[in-house]
């Protein structure tokens, strides 16, 4: 690649990086709690335990986004769960912005990720590959 193509590759790893620690740390844990959570998995028939499994998968996925670590393997590993919200919020139509949040956005998500699998770490990472 070259180097306006690892910046921009770079760019998006540290947004989505940024995003998921967002929603892991600041949403889930601060907003919602934890528990609050993993009622709402439980409210449209996901175990609880999911919601955990998925704060913390959000976490450690997006702390290493943020800093360019295994990237490729972090975005691989939260595609599944930016599936799950695509799918937790179907109900709720297109747009995010609807009461309880649309699926456009998980989705984007989920295509953002899939290209960091494809590109990698970008420039300004911990690890070049």
């Amino acid at each position: 690649m070259n180097n306006y193509s690892d910046h921009g590759t770079a760019l998006l790893r540290i947004s989505l990086g940024s995003i998921f620690i967002a929603h892991s740390l600041y949403l889930k844990l601060v907003v919602f709690t934890l528990p609050g959570t993993a009622g709402f998995f439980e409210s449209i028939g996901l175990p609880a335990m999911l919601a955990y499994i998925t704060f913390a998968a959000e976490a450690i996925g997006g702390i290493a986004l943020l800093v360019g670590y295994q990237a490729r393997w972090a975005a691989l590993a939260l595609i599944p769960f930016a599936l799950g919200a695509t799918w937790a919020h179907t109900n709720s139509g297109w747009i995010f912005s609807n009461p309880g949040g649309g699926w456009e956005y998980p989705l984007f998500l989920t295509i953002t990720l899939a290209t960091i699998v494809f590109q990698g770490n970008g420039s300004f990472a911990l690890q070049r590959k």
